[in-house]
């Protein structure tokens, strides 16, 4: 609307004069509904069969290094594909934020982790553990986004401890 105001009243002063890099930004990227829909289910197929891929190399006996390689990029590219949906500085804000500040650090630990055991160490159970930690790290972080769940899951987890 103030756009068109600028227009209707003469004023031509540029954009970058108003508003700052990150609106600019913004404002180009602006994807309509389906099309983030679209790229959505897109990015977060890639990730499964990404996933899959590394299950099946598993089950081919190409070892543990290539399964976690192929897991953690499933799993990078499934999160990255919420970026669709709420947009990248969104979701940024939303994985920073008080409630998930500790389970984004773990996931972001243990998938760097994963690909330096699987990459860089080439050690396969040191690869195992953080592929360990990294599903347990994404369950966690991905119950922050159900109201409740991480309660229910603690009450369920002492409930079965204190037997």
């Amino acid at each position: 609307m103030d756009k068109l105001r600028r227009v209707l009243s003469g004023d031509d002063r540029t954009l970058e004069e108003e508003s700052g890099i990150i609106t600019q930004i913004n404002d180009m990227s602006t994807l309509s509904w389906s099309t983030r829909i679209k790229g959505f289910c897109i990015c977060f197929i890639v990730g499964i069969v990404f996933s899959f891929l590394g299950a099946l190399a598993l089950f081919l006996h190409s070892g543990i290094v290539v399964f976690g390689v192929f897991y953690t990029l499933g799993n990078i590219i499934s999160m990255a594909s919420t970026c669709f949906l709420m947009g990248p500085f969104n979701q940024i804000k939303k994985m920073f934020s008080n409630t998930r500040l500790i389970a984004t650090c773990l996931v972001i630990f243990s998938l760097v982790m994963t690909l330096v055991a699987a990459l860089v160490l080439k050690k396969p159970g040191a690869t195992l553990i953080f592929i360990i930690i990294q599903s347990l790290a994404m369950t966690w972080y991905s119950l922050s986004y159900i109201p409740y769940a991480r309660d229910a899951v603690k009450k369920t987890v002492s409930a079965c401890l204190d037997v």
